[in-house]
């Protein structure tokens, strides 16, 4: 299958010569300029944005004022970063939560999902499998040569060794890093050290909460003693059980701000809710369990369960991810399978399996029936998560997942997104933030190539609507387990009429005085309903999954990850 996906939807950042913008950055934003040298404006500027933690102060790597993802105010400068060359970004699509036959849960080889993941047009991958005493004694050795084995065999998808870690204190999370030498041995010695389930530490304690940082802590010293290139964290269906704590999140992020990036916006296991008998019955995504004694207990009921296929984390405006955002908190999210086995397909696990003397199961075969109680997709069948890289590899796919070049679909709503927020002649991408002065006219501008074939069910959805959601950044919040915002809402839905070719919207932000973000929904139009914090707040979201009967195919929405505008 052509991946023509990879090209063409390129973010190009047009400069205009002889434009009157001004082409430095403003003073207050400019720490090479010292405090003494600010006019008292200005100071008082730079102050209250240190205060809010988005600029200086030791923030940097946990603020939106630094990285990749910032557009100077000089259009040079601008025109240096990757976001700028010619041809624009790599939209790169793909699946960081995937088990092998080397889960006690799952089935297949390493070949049958990077075959799977290939055909259907995912251009990198991560083998995920459940972190577990039997996995940290032999199956992370074991797997690693199934996946350089596949590397060698599929050379144009990327494949990743990770695992899917308990996390102590907190429920599932995907833990990978670059290839290379030690990738075997810095993934062992961390799923023996810091593993939940190996360390008996899965109970909702402080101590067991250090673990956690420490463990985080310890992927960050991997790479900075060069053991491997590169590491990432991703907290995996995060509300599913209602343990991961908001100071949790808040802290795993704040420890290890460039290893602990964000969460899945969306869980796998999608096709569990397709209707009985024809599939499993049970809740989207397997969000259908309750309150337990290790569940933060001030979350919602309606928390337990998805929304429109969405972790309620993401779903809800003005709930907790954009309380983290209107923290200026760089906090991403993602959408895949979590394959473990897939609906409708035909295979068993192999005869004579013994999983826990051989941390395997045998490969699969032809077991003659549909099983039509399973309730995952292959990877890339129905969730995609699509990463801004500036070249096919595996750094400048982390590099973006890192800089929040993301965007997420289901079932193939949309084929392209390219979002961008615009002052004269800058302009940032998805994850960036754009340094303006004080006053000025912002626009943000969304260009969508619309599905252009049918997705895996054979249909070609039809995006019906998109949805502009603003936020005020308003700082960092005395409770660490606050998880709302006031400030942040629908402010704008566009109805799209068209069904095929390019959607062109266009929104402008005003003069913008105050730093705020802005992110995109969009959806098939079939199923929605006022959100859990009002109509003034969101209109029409996405609708509770009901438990028993909620087809995926007929509930499509995208997410995109947010942009900053950062006035002074």
């Amino acid at each position: 299958m052509g991946h023509g996906h990879r090209h063409d939807q390129g973010h190009h950042h047009h400069h205009h010569h002889g434009s009157d913008e001004p082409t430095s950055l403003p003073p207050a934003l400019d720490m090479s300029v010292p405090d003494a040298e600010l006019t008292p404006s200005q100071l008082s500027r730079r102050s209250m944005l240190r205060r809010t933690g988005l600029l200086g102060a030791g923030l940097a790597a946990g603020s939106v004022l630094t990285g990749a993802g910032q557009a100077a105010a000089s259009p040079a400068a601008a025109a240096s970063s990757h976001g700028s060359r010619p041809k624009g970004y790599l939209w790169l699509a793909g699946d960081h939560h995937i088990h092998t036959q080397h889960s006690s849960d799952a089935k297949y080889r390493v070949i049958d999902h990077v075959r799977q993941a290939n055909a259907h047009g995912l251009d990198w991958m991560v083998i995920t499998d459940h972190g577990s005493e039997t996995h940290a004694k032999i199956g992370v050795e074991k797997v690693n040569p199934d996946i350089v084995d596949a590397r060698d065999k599929i050379d144009d998808t990327l494949v990743f060794q990770g695992l899917e870690w308990n996390i102590p204190a907190a429920e599932h999370g995907t833990v990978f890093v670059h290839p290379g030498k030690n990738e075997v041995a810095v993934l062992k010695e961390f799923e023996n050290s810091f593993d939940g389930s190996v360390k008996k530490a899965g109970g909702n304690t402080p101590a067991n909460e250090a673990l956690a940082i420490a463990g985080l802590n310890f992927l960050a010293d991997q790479v900075r003693r060069r053991k491997v290139k590169d590491a990432l964290f991703l907290a995996n269906h995060p509300a599913r059980k209602g343990i991961d704590s908001p100071h949790e999140i808040r802290g795993w992020r704040d420890a290890q701000p460039t290893i602990a990036v964000g969460m899945e916006g969306a869980p796998g296991h999608q096709a569990a809710g397709i209707a009985a008998p024809n599939g499993p019955g049970e809740g989207r995504g397997y969000y259908d369990g309750s309150p337990s004694a290790d569940s933060f207990p001030d979350y919602p009921l309606e928390s337990y369960r998805t929304w429109g296929g969405f972790d309620w984390m993401t779903a809800t405006v003005g709930g907790l991810w954009d309380s983290l955002l209107a923290e200026g908190k760089p906090w991403w999210i993602t959408a895949n399978s979590d394959s473990h086995e897939v609906y409708a397909d035909t295979s068993v696990r192999g005869p004579n399996s013994d999983f826990n003397a051989n941390g395997r199961y045998a490969d699969p075969v032809y077991g003659g029936g549909l099983n039509l109680t399973d309730g995952d997709f292959w990877p890339g069948q129905y969730s995609r998560t699509h990463v801004g890289a500036s070249s096919f590899s595996y750094q400048a796919v982390m590099d973006g997942i890192r800089a929040g070049r993301v965007w997420v679909d289901h079932g193939g709503l949309i084929s392209g997104l390219n979002a961008q927020v615009r002052s004269g002649s800058r302009a940032v991408t998805l994850g960036g933030s754009l340094l303006v002065r004080r006053g000025s006219q912002v626009d943000l501008v969304i260009e969508i190539s619309l599905a252009n074939g049918p997705n895996w069910s054979q249909f070609v959805p039809k995006l019906a609507r998109v949805d502009v959601i603003q936020g005020a950044v308003t700082g960092r919040v005395a409770d660490k387990d606050s998880f709302a915002t006031p400030d942040t809402k629908v402010v704008k839905s566009f109805e799209v009429n068209k069904s095929t070719g390019t959607v062109r919207l266009t929104y402008s932000l005003g003069r913008v005085d105050k730093p705020l973000y802005v992110r995109l929904r969009g959806t098939d139009g079939n199923r929605s309903g006022v959100g859990l914090n009002g109509a003034a707040v969101d209109p029409v979201g996405p609708a509770m999954d009901v438990v028993g009967d909620a087809d995926p195919w007929k509930d499509l929405w995208f997410y995109s990850n947010p942009m900053w505008v950062l006035p002074a």
